[in-house]
C-alpha cells in the first residue's frame, strides 16, 4: 500500500458484535434507571376507600403552629415559603398512611385492573402557596398522595362528601366534630408519648365498640342507671343488634378489602388485621357486641373484652397503627403506652366536653 492511499475498511472479527452487546445493555439499563418511574393511577373516588388526612395529622407542624398563633397568618405563610424545601417531620397519621400504601401495593399485585383501593386525600385549610412545601414533603417520603384540598382559611369539611370520604383524620377537634355532625366518620388523632415500632407489612386497626362501631345506646344506660342495670339490659337484648356507630362504615370498608385477599386463599397472610378492644365484659355483655357484628355481615380478626381493665397495656402488645375510642381517658392511656390513638367525639360521653369552652381552631388543618 502506497503512503497516503486510503485504507480499506476491515471486517469486524467474529466476536466483535457479541462483545459490544453487553455494553449497550448496560447503558440501556443505566438510562432506564434514570427515567422517572411511572406511578400507578389514582382510583376514582366512588370506587375507592377514601381516607382524608389533615396536614397536621400527617406531618408535625408545631413550629409553624406557634408562629401562626403568636405572629399571625401573614408571618405564617412567609415562614412556610422560606422553608418550602425543608420537608416536614412525620406526624401521628404518617405510619397509618404508609400502611395503607403497603396494602395498596399488595392489592395491585393481585388485582392490577381493580380500583378497590385506599385513596388518600390531603385536606387542609392552608393557603395554596403553602402547598408547595406539602408537595415537597410528600415527594421526599415517597408517599402516593395525588389529591389535595387546600381551602385558604375556609373549613374543608364541606368538601369531604364530594371526595366520598370514608374516614377523616385531623388534629383539630372542632373540625372533627363538624364532620361527625355531618355524618362522616372522623376522629381527632393524637401523637403517642413515645415511639413504638409498628408493622411495615400489615395494617392494624383497633376499634372500641360502644359509640365507635356501635351506637351509644348502652353507654346511655350505664350513665343513667349504673352497671347492674346495663348488664340486665344487655342480657335481655342480646339478640337485638345495636344501632350502628360512626365508624361502622370504615370497618365495613376494611372488611371488603380483606375479602379480596381471602378469595385468593390469603386469609392467614392478609395485610389488614382488625381488633375490637372494648371495656365490656365478655360473659355479661360481650355476646350482644359479637352478634351485632354478625348481623351486619362483619367481623374483627380479634375481639378483646377487658371488663373495665385499662386498654393501654393490651394495645402496646397489639401495636396498631391507629386505635379509635370515644372516651379521652382511654385515648390518654393508649398514648402513654406508645399507641397512636384517635378520639371519636360521638355519643353521651361527649356531653360535658361539648358544653365546655373550646379553643380557637388553628388554620393548618
Amino acid at each position: 500500500m502506497e503512503p497516503g492511499e486510503p485504507r480499506e475498511p476491515r471486517e469486524p472479527g467474529p466476536g466483535a458484535e457479541t462483545a459490544a452487546a453487553p455494553h449497550w445493555e448496560e447503558a440501556k439499563t443505566f438510562y432506564d434507571n434514570l427515567a422517572p418511574q411511572k406511578k400507578p393511577k389514582s382510583p376514582k373516588p366512588q370506587n375507592a376507600v377514601t381516607i382524608a388526612v389533615s396536614s397536621r395529622a400527617l406531618f408535625r407542624m408545631d413550629e409553624e403552629q406557634r408562629i401562626y398563633t403568636e405572629q399571625g397568618v401573614e408571618e405564617y405563610v412567609r415562614y412556610q415559603l422560606e422553608h418550602e424545601n425543608e420537608p416536614f417531620s412525620p406526624g401521628p397519621a404518617f405510619p397509618f398512611v404508609k400502611a395503607l400504601e403497603a396494602v395498596n401495593r399488595r392489592l395491585r399485585e393481585l388485582y392490577p385492573e381493580s380500583e378497590d383501593l385506599f385513596d388518600i386525600v390531603l385536606v387542609t385549610n392552608n393557603h395554596a402557596q403553602v402547598g408547595v412545601r406539602l408537595i415537597n414533603s410528600i415527594n421526599h417520603y415517597d408517599l402516593f398522595i395525588e389529591r389535595f384540598c387546600m381551602t385558604g382559611g375556609n373549613s374543608p369539611i364541606c368538601y369531604l362528601k364530594a371526595y366520598h370520604t370514608n374516614l377523616y383524620l385531623s388534629a383539630d377537634a372542632e373540625k372533627v366534630q363538624e364532620a361527625i355532625d355531618e355524618g362522616i366518620a372522623a376522629a381527632t388523632i393524637f401523637s403517642p408519648s413515645r415511639d413504638v415500632a409498628v408493622s411495615q407489612s400489615q395494617l392494624r386497626v383497633a376499634f372500641d365498640g360502644d359509640a365507635v362501631l356501635f351506637s351509644d345506646e348502652s353507654e346511655r344506660i350505664v350513665k343513667a342507671h349504673g352497671l347492674d342495670r346495663f348488664f340486665e339490659h344487655e342480657k335481655a337484648h342480646e339478640n337485638k343488634p345495636l344501632a350502628q356507630g360512626p365508624l361502622k362504615g370504615f370497618l365495613e370498608a376494611l372488611g371488603r378489602l380483606q375479602k379480596k385477599f381471602y378469595s385468593k386463599g390469603l386469609r392467614l397472610e392478609c395485610p389488614i388485621r382488625t381488633y375490637l378492644v372494648t371495656a365490656r365484659s365478655a360473659a355479661s355483655s360481650g355476646a350482644r357486641a359479637l352478634k351485632t357484628l354478625r348481623s351486619w355481615g362483619l367481623e374483627t380478626d380479634e375481639a378483646l373484652f377487658l371488663a373495665g381493665a385499662p386498654k393501654g397495656p393490651l394495645l402496646e402488645k397489639i401495636r396498631p397503627h391507629i386505635f379509635f375510642d370515644d372516651q379521652m381517658f382511654h385515648v390518654a392511656g393508649a398514648q402513654e403506652m406508645g399507641t397512636v390513638a384517635a378520639h371519636v367525639p360521638y355519643g353521651v360521653a361527649q356531653t360535658s366536653r361539648r358544653t365546655s369552652p373550646t379553643k380557637q381552631a388553628p388554620p393548618a388543618q
